[in-house]
């Protein structure tokens, strides 16, 4: 756990991203690993919202989630805290022809009270991790209530406390303080490209719980329980037959009870409550 004060660990993150954003769609942030983990996520934006949806995307990154999404007919308000992020949405956004239906917009989710419009949005998405970064996730569900309407979706994927490829991956190189980083109860020091990223890891129920004022839990399910986490491409890029059933077995049994909370992610589906 840290004492650097929230908005210097804000600023550290924002930072960090932004030195990245350049070269974020390469290996860094969209190898061939994180593309199957985006894909089964977009399977799951797919099935949560109705044609035409009006959607947030909470840390939209280069945009990636956002062109499929807007490329399917809905209108997608993309925010992000780092201003280079948006940058890069902005202009895949006009490269896909569908720029009429972003708003690419530098908002990190612990700001969402710059969004206008109670009640105007049918859902809200954040994928992969994002929301890790938040110091106060009872803001941000507050906030994501305000935004949505009575019925709406929020479909996020979350870095969780529990991954049993890490665990095995650190325990075979006994790098036991790497091991013992996602279980910190506070926000831990990440580093990437040099610079630093604040990251708050957990389990499903510890995120959830901000949630459960305003949302009713849908679905919990686990991501990247027997696959491999995006840092460790060895098993795709040797086996990839194994890797492929890796991929099914996952998505056959990664909502079971004693499974839906393991894994690199989870993937957790809420509804707004109607009061």
């Amino acid at each position: 756990m840290t004492s650097q004060p929230a908005q210097t660990q804000l600023d550290d993150t924002r930072d960090a991203f932004d030195s990245v954003a350049a070269d974020y769609d390469g290996p860094r942030g969209n190898n061939a690993a994180i593309q199957d983990m985006r894909a089964e996520m977009w399977r799951w934006l797919d099935a949560s919202f109705a044609p035409g949806s009006r959607l947030i995307d909470l840390g939209c990154g280069t945009g990636l989630d956002a062109v499929h999404l807007a490329s399917q007919g809905h209108q997608v308000t993309a925010t992000d805290w780092s201003e280079r992020m948006v940058e890069r949405t902005r202009d895949r956004a006009t490269e896909a022809g569908v720029s009429d239906r972003i708003e690419a917009l530098a908002i990190g989710a612990h700001e969402l009270q710059r969004l206008a419009g109670d009640a105007s949005f049918d859902g809200a998405y954040s994928n992969l991790g994002p929301l890790n970064c938040v110091p106060d996730l009872d803001t941000v569900a507050r906030e994501c209530a305000r935004l949505l309407k009575p019925g709406g979706r929020l479909v996020f994927t979350v870095i969780g406390r529990y991954c049993p490829w890490e665990m095995a991956h650190y325990t075979r190189r006994r790098r036991w303080g790497r091991i013992g980083v996602r279980f910190a109860r506070g926000t831990v020091a990440v580093g990437m490209n040099g610079r630093t990223i604040w990251t708050r890891y957990y389990t499903p129920a510890e995120f959830f719980a901000a949630f459960e004022p305003h949302f009713e839990l849908e679905q919990q399910r686990g991501l990247c329980i027997f696959v491999p986490p995006p840092y460790l491409t060895w098993l795709a890029e040797r086996h990839p037959r194994m890797h492929r059933f890796l991929w099914r077995l996952d998505r056959r049994v990664a909502g079971w009870p004693l499974l839906r909370g393991l894994g690199d992610h989870f993937l957790l589906v809420m509804q707004r409550r109607a009061s």
